[in-house]
């Protein structure tokens, strides 16, 4: 984006908003085509991520957790389950709930994609980018970090 002449900063701000949004949404695309998960759904991606970093967790604690009724849940992890992604067991302190956690097979996935989606970057900065240009890049991430500190 240049640096147009006359543009106010809310505009400016407006305008890189904008850019930033559509780049970084065409870069998490193309991660995902790297990885092999187009056949998920960004909620069913969100569930795995979800067990991964909490363990293991009830349809009505990952509905509440990703803001979602228990129905809908149990809508996402149906083929989940289906597919080997994850398994339920009783869980020890409620009979009547099922607690829902990754099998090996989709842990194992899950290293695989995220393996394909770094060697993808690591290849795409080293040979599209000058070493300048990935300086450039290492500030604009300082930068971007800014913008997401709490």
């Amino acid at each position: 984006m240049s640096d147009r002449p006359g543009i106010s900063s809310p505009e400016r701000a407006s305008a890189l908003a904008l850019e930033l949004r559509t780049s970084l949404g065409k870069l998490k695309r193309k991660l995902r085509s790297q990885a092999g998960h187009e056949d998920l759904t960004s909620s069913q991606v969100s569930v795995l991520l979800r067990l991964e970093k909490d363990g293991p967790a009830s349809v009505s604690n990952l509905a509440r957790a990703e803001a979602m009724r228990p129905q809908s849940m149990s809508a996402v992890i149906a083929p989940l389950e289906a597919a080997g992604l994850v398994s339920g067991t009783l869980d020890p302190n409620d009979g009547r709930q099922t607690l829902f956690s990754l099998t090996k097979m989709c842990r194992k996935q899950i290293q695989e994609r995220r393996a394909a989606k770094q060697d993808w970057l690591t290849n795409t900065i080293q040979t599209r980018l000058s070493a300048q240009e990935q300086k450039k890049l290492t500030a604009a991430l300082e930068i971007l970090a800014r913008l997401v500190e709490d």
